[in-house]
Parts: C-alpha cells; sequence; structure tokens
C-alpha cells in the first residue's frame, strides 16, 4: 500500500472510533474518573452525580462542569448514558451496580466490587439476564510499569513463573480523615490491600488455599477501629505455585525504600518487579545484565493533582480498554465473575486471619452457594 494509501487508511479509522456516553456517581473517589473521561477521545461525560451537592459544585468549579444532579435515578432514566460508573463508599456498590444493569447500562465500579459474597449472586443473575458488562476498575493493572510487566509476562521472557510477590505497603491514614472510612464495614484489605491481592491473582488466578495472619495496632485503634491493619499471607495455586501478598498501613513508611504496590514475579528464565507510585520497572532476563526502566516522564499523566494519591492515568487507560472491549464486543478483565472470585478469595483470608488455619477458596464459594 502506497504511504497516501495508508494515511487514508487511519483517516478512515479515526472517523469510525465510536464515544461513548459516561455518567459518574460519587465525585469524592471518582474524582479521577472526571478526569480521565475529560481528557479521552473515546469518552463523553454527559451527566454526574452526588448526594452532596457542595462536593458537585466543587467538581463542577474544577473541571469546567455544566451538569450534575443529586438523584441517581437522573442518570439511569438519561437514554444518552451508555455506562454508569459508580464511586460511591463500599457499601453501596451491590445496589448502584445492579440499579444501573436494571436500566440498560454497562458498569464501571472502583474496587472493591462488593464489601462481602452476600449479595453475590443476585448480583449475577440480574447481570446475567442484562447482556451488559460489569468492568471493576483494578487500576494497578493499568499503571505503567504493571502494563510492561505483563506485556513481558504474555511474552514468555519470564518462562514458567512459580512465585509471585505482591505489596501494599504505606502510611495511610490520611485515608481515616474520611468519614465514610470509620463507619462499619471498612476495611483495609478491601480498600488497600486488594491492589495486591488482585495482582497476585492476576498472575496466579486459580489459587487454592489461603493462610496469614493479621494484626490491628494502636494507630489503627486510635481511629477506633479494630480490622487488621497489618496483613501477611501465603497463597498456593493448583499447580503448587506459591504467592506472598501483604500490607501494612498506619505506621510510618521509609520513604524511597518501601515499595509502596509492588509485584515481583519469579521465573525460569528471568525475574522482574513493578513498581508504584514510583514508575520504575526492574528486569533481569538472562543473558541481559539487570535493567532499571524508568517512565518518570510520565508522572504528569499518571499524576495530575496534588500528591500522588488519585492516579487519573490509570483510570484513563482502563476506560478506555473498556472503549475497545465494547468496541470489538469482547469480555473486559475483571469482569463480574472475576471480580466475585477475588472476593471469595479475601473472604478466605479473613477466615484464616480468624481461624489460625490455611482456608480453601473453594469452601468460601460452596459456603455461598456461587458456581463461578
Amino acid at each position: 500500500m502506497s504511504e497516501s494509501g495508508q494515511l487514508e487508511e487511519k483517516i478512515a479509522h479515526v472517523k469510525t472510533i465510536r464515544t461513548y456516553k459516561l455518567g459518574v456517581i460519587g465525585l469524592g473517589e471518582g474524582r479521577s474518573i472526571l478526569s480521565a473521561a475529560l481528557q479521552s477521545d473515546r469518552w463523553e461525560l454527559v451527566n454526574v452525580c452526588d448526594i452532596n451537592e457542595e462536593m458537585c459544585k466543587l467538581r463542577s468549579s474544577e473541571f469546567g462542569l455544566t451538569r450534575y444532579t443529586l438523584r441517581y435515578e437522573d442518570m439511569l432514566s438519561d437514554p444518552d448514558i451508555d455506562v454508569i460508573a459508580i464511586y460511591t463508599p463500599d457499601q453501596l456498590h451491590g445496589r448502584h451496580i445492579k440499579m444501573a444493569l436494571e436500566a440498560g447500562k454497562h458498569v464501571i465500579v472502583t474496587k472493591p466490587l462488593l464489601h462481602s459474597l452476600d449479595e453475590a449472586n443476585e448480583l449475577l443473575a440480574v447481570w446475567k439476564s442484562s447482556g451488559k458488562h460489569v468492568f471493576v476498575g483494578q487500576s494497578s493493572r493499568f499503571f505503567e510499569p504493571m502494563i510492561h510487566q505483563r506485556n513481558d509476562y504474555l511474552a514468555g521472557r519470564h518462562g514458567e513463573v512459580d512465585t509471585v510477590e505482591a505489596y501494599y505497603i504505606s502510611d495511610s491514614r490520611w485515608f481515616l480523615q474520611k468519614d465514610w472510612s470509620r463507619q462499619k464495614g471498612f476495611s483495609w484489605m478491601y480498600n488497600f490491600m486488594i491492589h495486591a491481592v488482585d495482582l497476585a491473582k492476576w498472575y496466579l488466578p486459580d489459587i487454592e488455599e489461603v493462610f496469614g495472619y493479621g494484626h490491628s495496632s494502636s494507630n489503627n485503634k486510635a481511629f477506633g477501629l479494630s480490622v487488621p491493619d497489618t496483613m501477611r499471607f501465603v497463597m498456593k495455586d493448583t499447580e503448587g505455585r506459591i504467592a506472598q501478598v501483604s500490607g501494612s498501613y498506619t505506621k510510618p513508611t521509609i520513604k524511597h525504600v518501601d515499595p509502596g504496590i509492588s509485584c515481583t514475579l519469579r521465573g525460569t528464565k528471568g525475574t522482574s518487579r513493578a513498581v508504584y507510585s514510583k514508575l520504575l520497572y526492574h528486569t533481569h532476563f538472562p543473558p541481559e545484565q539487570p535493567i532499571t526502566h524508568s517512565y518518570e516522564e510520565k508522572f504528569p499523566y499518571y499524576f495530575r493533582f496534588e500528591g500522588a494519591s488519585h492516579h487519573a492515568g490509570e483510570y484513563q487507560n482502563y476506560i478506555e480498554y473498556f472503549a475497545e472491549c465494547l468496541d470489538q464486543g469482547t469480555t473486559p478483565k475483571p469482569d463480574l465473575n472475576e471480580g466475585i472470585h477475588t472476593i471469595a478469595l479475601m473472604t478466605a483470608m479473613e477466615r484464616s486471619m480468624a481461624t489460625g488455619q490455611p482456608v480453601k477458596v473453594k469452601q468460601i464459594l460452596n459456603d455461598f452457594s456461587l458456581d463461578l
């Protein structure tokens, strides 16, 4: 094909790209997806919703929005909206997903998908009858170093991966300044450690047994919380491969040393470590020498607001991935099935902490009559 022919083909492709229309509920945690949608050529932000009108006004001023609503039903009944993005408190996710599916909308929901498995079967039934997609926004999969690590894994550069080490270590006491975080149902595991759990499960999807310990520190208890703020787990999949998953959230960290979020893959041909929030990816694929790949030039793309607590670049990456899945008629991952299985895995982790014994994930699924 001539150069002019190639250019004409590219122009034709650009003209056929569909723009999807988005509604967002939950404008505190939803701040990043507002930025992502507004800066993406794949999405049009149609309307936003929060029960707190002051939050609606704040986001409208920040992003130049001209429309908001205090009623979720207004977005659900809007025929112009293709997809609802849910960033409400965890305890409301199940109800808000169900309402969106019943209204004929696709769903993007932030992690955790659910705060327990009690709603899982009802949600599965609604989802299957709806014909719509539910995509769980596990944002760490869409961070630059993790993207490169996944590409190397899929290319077989690690050989046979038999060990995954995933960590989320941070001093996140700032998070407990949010009123809703101290309400019943808050969990460091479900709000923070889930990132590390998801990365381990991404590479070892058939984890069958978990064992671990958890502890609630005096720093944690000072905020009225008894749920563990420090956790350590060992996991085994059906082939005997091992994952280590760790988290700690209310103690001082060693700046530039503690990993934030990290995922290490150890394989027969090579080892790699992807790190968040540093844009670093460490690899050793012999006969190459160990290399540290830096993507620091992308910091403004990933972290658009103060500090690094909002990571809008990951959100833009995942909503554009979701748009591509809708284009192609493929299932975006993690979907509802995978999201529920992750909650089952974390339920097994909670049970192991409570009993001091290894717990089978299959037993959890059986206890909740889940057939995934």
